[in-house]
């Protein structure tokens, strides 16, 4: 088989590593100083020397664009502090709204997360939606509105549909949650030091008048109640004009009760019977519990925005794929750079080597290599001549083509993986439904509590027991609110995430964790997942009479002008096992079939059995042992000397070291494994025989990927799928939860919601027992926020009243509140330690 037969591609461009690069262990880095992107110098990627340095690329493209411009990529400025960095070894290095930053050191990288508009001047500023864009919920997708706002059912922030542009800008509802926190917990603070302060003793009791206290608490609070907690009175009362009672209906009780009954105590306190007064006659009130809710709520809300609006990096590095220009050439011949929304169907488009092609189209003129492994994940380029099909975002190797454009816009393959990624992501459900789950049924529960301590209170209570009654029930509304109900997810994901970062599994998002633990099928890619992506030289087999060096050398000879991926696996293997390699003259490719020229004045010839037909080579002496090697998934090549067969020299992708004994346990696991590929059906049989995979899918385009992926949900099964290209994230975002190789392309890492950093399958093993550890951390910890209040409830209601004068008392609810956080904390800490 030659170059073309095989249909294999390499890896697209800034495939070696993930958008936001960590480094390697130890001080050195490598990166590539055009992309950042981290590169393994034993790779065998592209190389150049410049100024007495090495510098190594992760594509051809990169290190094309470096030997163009080599002073524009050896530094760069740091945009928090402005210090000059060295691009090809920064360790901190960061790829924001699709811009690549360096960094001088951790702190800088830091701060530029937290803030990055205030480093960049205020840019990007948001872009309008387009007119006519619909909004939908990402945890109830049959809810579609015409305007931005809040889910009836849930209180989501409703999110666009359609196709994103990559420009939107940074999430206006995180911009204002993060706004309300802040003020919500500078003014708690002090709000916690004057409502406990009588505990601290006498002396700070009798410093401050007690009246007085009450005012400055009034004060503090208002703005929280009144301002900041406005979108969640907003959510608590659509959730109970379409009778679905959820957490901010909670919360919205319980603030609001809290509030009200506080401020009724500050302006009338002669109402309230001297069994409601404490120390100096003061009516106790429940300001500081108000605020504390508010601002532990949004601290949860913010944490979760953040993980969500992470979500958008995948569509910014699909985006990235496509260039923002095309070279249009004109009527007249003439030729010119145009933005890419410029060109229309039709128009004729010349794209050189190093460039990525702009649209979707076919050749007109030229031949050239094209690394497609964005559609099929495969890492041989395929050659390209007139009439061949081009895809938009692939990238053109060394030759030069004129191209017809035929699909524009929306209608290229590039914007349609990017709807499936969009919408596939808009489908996710976060994992606090569970604690509105829960809510749905507590809160009648509260409610009808409540409704019956005022009755049990009006009618038997002692007078005035209107003022007994309306009392009890506010109680029982304020201590049912758990705090700590906004704390019990992020807590626990923050502290699982962490784990997993020390055992090389990234966790992108909460949903996936509580989707991992329960799913019973794992989609698997062949290129780059099951083996190492890039492809080397298996076998080489020689006729009587050939030394097998001898064989080798000739062959990797010829290949050594060639930049065709296959003659490099031979070049290298040439090398790796010590032929001598000389230099070849009157090389010539044929398409299709072969190369051939002379080398140390033998006529050499490289190729299929149909090169060999041209010549008149006889092959039968070979051509079962050919077919073996191509039945065990290897490329197999005839070499002839001086028209005879001389041998075959074979070439595959290998399969990684841990495979086969990651495969062995997540089948004792009760994982089913299917691998699906953009490979030819033999090479990927050939392959899962040797793994003992259940099923094999090949020949797969992106779409079927994630069209597989839908069918295997539609009979009911949990999917998993793990991949590392371009080809693989509609089917990441469309699985119950993506898994990407951190050695793989950005958009398959930012459509994933667990990243394996080592690219090893073990990886899966240690992340399904931190998903299911994490799971149950979270329903221990919303337990927890629940159980204080619970058992308080009672005491609310005045079941003690009867029995020993007791009624709810501020401190019985700051107590609750109190432990309740902190069994939250406590218990979330325990990932930390959890063995993977």
């Amino acid at each position: 088989m030659t170059h073309s037969d095989h249909d294999h591609h390499t890896h697209a461009h800034g495939s070696c590593c993930s958008a936001k690069a960590a480094p390697p262990a130890g001080d050195a880095v490598l990166r590539d100083p055009v992309c950042g992107m981290t590169v393994d110098p034993a790779s065998g990627k592209p190389t150049a020397e410049h100024g007495g340095h090495v510098f190594h690329f992760c594509s051809e493209r990169c290190h094309s664009k470096f030997v163009a411009e080599p002073e524009k990529y050896l530094t760069a400025t740091d945009p928090v502090c402005g210090m000059s960095v060295d691009r090809a070894a920064a360790k901190h290095f960061l790829n924001h709204e699709g811009h690549s930053f360096y960094f001088c050191s951790a702190g800088c990288m830091a701060k530029f997360e937290a803030e990055p508009l205030k480093y960049l001047g205020g840019r990007p500023a948001p872009q309008p939606m387009p007119k006519g864009t619909q909004y939908t919920c990402p945890m109830h997708p049959e809810v579609i509105r015409d305007k931005p706002g809040s889910c009836p059912k849930c209180g989501m922030a409703l999110e666009p549909m359609g196709v994103p542009t990559g420009d939107e800008g940074p999430n206006p509802e995180l911009v204002d949650f993060t706004r309300r926190f802040w003020v919500s917990a500078v003014l708690s603070v002090p709000l916690l030091v004057v409502a406990m302060g009588p505990m601290l003793g006498p002396s700070f009791a009798n410093l401050i008048d007690e009246r007085v206290l009450v005012w400055v608490e009034l004060a503090l609070a208002s703005p929280v109640v009144l301002w900041a907690a406005i979108p969640f009175f907003h959510r608590g009362w659509e959730s109970v004009l379409n009778r679905s009672p959820n957490m901010w209906t909670l919360i919205s009780l319980g603030v609001g009760t809290a509030y009200l009954y506080s401020v009724v105590a500050t302006l009338f306190p002669d109402i309230f019977p001297h069994q409601f007064r404490g120390h100096g006659g003061k009516v106790p009130v429940y300001f500081e519990a108000a605020a504390v809710i508010v601002a532990l709520v949004f601290l949860g809300q913010v944490l979760e925005l953040r993980a969500r609006e992470k979500t958008g990096s995948a569509i910014r590095a699909l985006l990235d794929l496509a260039p923002k220009t095309a070279r249009l050439i004109g009527e007249d011949g003439s030729e010119k750079d145009v933005p890419l929304d410029a060109v229309k169907a039709g128009d004729r488009l010349r794209i050189r080597p190093g460039d990525a092609v702009p649209v979707d189209g076919s050749v007109l003129e030229g031949r050239s290599s094209i690394d497609e492994s964005m559609i099929t994940g495969e890492p041989l380029p395929v050659e390209k001549t007139q009439g061949d099909a081009l895809t938009g975002g692939t990238l053109n190797k060394n030759g030069s083509l004129i191209m017809r454009a035929e699909k524009i816009g929306a209608e290229t393959t590039l914007a349609r993986i990017v709807e499936l990624v969009a919408k596939a992501q808009r489908s996710r459900a976060p994992i606090q439904g569970l604690a509105d789950r829960v809510s749905f049924y507590f809160v009648p529960a509260v409610v009808l509590i409540a409704l019956a301590a005022f009755a049990a209170w009006a009618m038997f209570g002692p007078a005035p027991s209107l003022i007994f009654a309306i009392v009890s029930a506010v109680s029982v509304l304020i201590i049912a609110c758990p705090c700590a109900l906004g704390l019990a997810t992020p807590m626990s994901i923050m502290t699982a995430t962490g784990r997993g970062a020390h055992a090389g599994v990234l966790i992108k998002e909460a949903a996936a964790l509580e989707r991992f633990a329960s799913v019973d099928t794992l989609i698997v890619d062949k290129t780059g997942t099951l083996t190492e992506g890039r492809p080397r030289l298996t076998d080489v087999v020689s006729v009587e009479g050939m030394a097998e060096n001898v064989l080798l050398a000739l062959a990797a000879s010829l290949e050594k002008g060639s930049e065709h991926p296959l003659a490099e696996a031979i070049v290298d293997g040439a090398r790796e096992r010590g032929a001598s390699i000389a230099d070849a003259s009157d090389f010539e490719a044929t398409t299709g079939k072969g190369v051939s020229g002379t080398v140390s004045g033998k006529n050499v010839a490289l190729g299929n059995a149909a090169m060999m037909a041209d010549l008149g080579i006889d092959i039968a002496v070979l051509a079962e042992r050919a077919g073996a090697l191509q039945a065990d998934g290897k490329t197999a090549m005839f070499v002839a000397v001086d028209k005879k067969l001389a041998g075959i020299v074979a070439v595959a992708d290998p399969i990684k070291a841990t495979t086969v004994e990651a495969i062995k346990a997540l089948h004792e696991r009760g994982l089913r494994i299917i691998m699906a590929t953009g490979d030819n059906e033999r090479t990927a049989k050939a392959i899962a025989k040797r793994l003992g995979i259940d099923e094999v899918r090949a020949g797969l385009m992106p779409e079927q990927k994630a069209a597989l992926v839908e069918e295997l949900r539609a009979r009911g099964a949990g999917v998993a799928m793990a991949g590392d290209g371009v080809n693989d994230a509609p089917a990441l975002a469309a699985a119950d939860v993506g898994i990407a190789m951190g050695t793989g392309a950005d958009v398959a890492v930012e459509s994933a919601g667990i990243t394996l950093v080592k690219g090893d399958l073990n990886g899966i093993v240690r992340a399904r027992t931190l998903a299911q550890a994490t799971i149950g951390n979270i329903r221990q910890n919303l337990f927890f926020a629940f159980l204080y209040n619970v058992l308080g409830v009672p005491v609310a209601a005045g079941v003690l009243y009867p029995l020993t004068g007791t009624l709810l008392s501020p401190m019985l609810a700051a107590a609750a509140m109190s432990l309740s956080s902190v069994s939250v904390i406590a218990n979330a800490l325990r990932l930390r330690t959890l063995k993977l």
